[in-house]
């Protein structure tokens, strides 16, 4: 069972970070690992050409055992916009088919679809939660299940909601939209590291990662699984290390139409940076060693009694079973402004986000159930 990591942190002692949904503290580890590429990079000489593909190439293999799928699938990116960017490129429409995304989803993961709608006479069709608050996970998955059809093309879901943690099952969207040769294309950037995914379970077409969030790395850099569907598709950027035969660079001159195979050919340009590659690498293998399954049951367990306490007050929290162990909104009763609700927790030096209206709590490894019992007990005296 895994205890509390917060020695591995930096955080200070009278702060409450309950905010890993909208950016992670990076560990020790990971400072320590962009420090030396610093270093490094003051003596160029010291980095080698195979340098180039050694770092991309290990993160591609710590991705790939973390969702379970091949490291050759799996490419390196600077950003949720630019994978989606990848995958509108390379997805045909025609006018009366439609994308399906979610209400009040992560724009990152609607404006492509937007635009992709726009450009082809496609529709862009948006399945909201249901009225109520009684069983309304289950029910915003049976509605997700319905609107899948024939006219189907893509369907645009994360595994979590970014805003107050509700599941959507996966496996049952993606067997639907494959019924209707749909692309299943997903955001996992608010579950990937925290809560168990395994690409070949869902089987997504496109799986797209930002790796500042619960991967714990750095901003500006994440991974990306593209599927069959993508596999051999046409890379936003057209840069020389994609190419066949680019190890050599002697023979960089000896122009390749040809692209390296496997998903390499999608990576961003520079994507070798000595920087933040060490970083993602020192952040992905903690995130192993702690084991996903070892953070998703410590944040359930820490939760739990914070959950209870703010429910048996009036708050609404999702139902457990299609709530997401690390991540859950808060629901507040009426008369009480979210926005002033957060900024008076900040006041306390307790960190929470405010997203659709619900009060966000994202806690990792590093808080305590006592972290969790401050917020509650804060939010309470709110009421009282």
């Amino acid at each position: 069972m895994l205890a509390c990591q917060r020695d591995r942190f930096s955080l200070s002692h009278d702060e409450v970070y309950l905010n890993c949904a909208y950016m992670a503290p990076l560990s020790r580890r990971v400072v320590e690992a962009g420090v030396e590429g610093v270093r490094r990079k003051e003596r160029p000489a010291s980095i080698a050409p195979a340098d180039f593909f050694s770092g991309p190439d290990r993160v591609r293999e710590l991705f790939a055992r973390l969702v379970g799928t091949g490291a050759d699938r799996v490419a390196i990116i600077p950003s949720v916009s630019y994978g989606m960017a990848v995958v509108a490129r390379n997805t045909s429409l025609e006018s009366g088919q439609h994308i399906l995304t979610l209400a009040r989803q992560f724009p990152s993961h609607v404006y492509p679809w937007r635009r992709l709608a726009a450009d082809t006479g496609a529709e862009v069709r948006v399945v909201g939660p249901p009225p109520g608050t009684d069983h309304r996970g289950r029910r915003w998955n049976e509605a997700i299940l319905e609107a899948i059809g024939p006219r189907t093309a893509l369907v645009a879901v994360p595994p979590v909601h970014w805003t107050d943690g509700t599941i959507f099952d996966l496996e049952a969207i993606g067997r639907r939209a494959r019924e209707v040769e749909a692309a299943l294309v997903v955001d996992g950037t608010q579950s990937v590291g925290a809560h168990p995914f395994d690409c070949g379970r869902v089987q997504p077409d496109a799986l797209v990662c930002a790796g500042y969030k619960w991967l714990t790395g750095p901003y500006a850099i994440g991974a990306m699984v593209l599927g069959e569907r993508y596999a051999g598709g046409v890379p936003l950027e057209e840069t020389w290390i994609g190419r066949r035969g680019s190890e050599h660079f002697g023979g960089l001159v000896d122009y390749q139409d040809r692209y390296r195979d496997g998903a390499a050919r999608f990576d961003m340009g520079e994507g070798s940076n000595f920087i933040l590659i060490p970083m993602f690498i020192a952040a992905l293998e903690q995130v192993l060693e702690w084991t996903v399954d070892g953070i998703a049951e410590y944040c359930a367990r820490i939760c739990a009694p914070a959950v209870q306490t703010v429910t048996g007050r009036g708050f609404g929290v999702e139902e457990e079973f299609c709530r997401a162990p690390h991540l859950f909104g808060i629901r507040l009763p009426d008369g009480l402004d979210p926005e002033a609700v957060r900024d008076t927790l900040a006041e306390r030096r307790i960190s929470v986000s405010v997203r659709g209206g619900v009060i966000r709590v994202a806690p990792h490894v590093y808080n305590t159930e006592a972290d969790l019992e401050a917020c509650a007990a804060a939010l309470i005296g709110l009421v009282d």
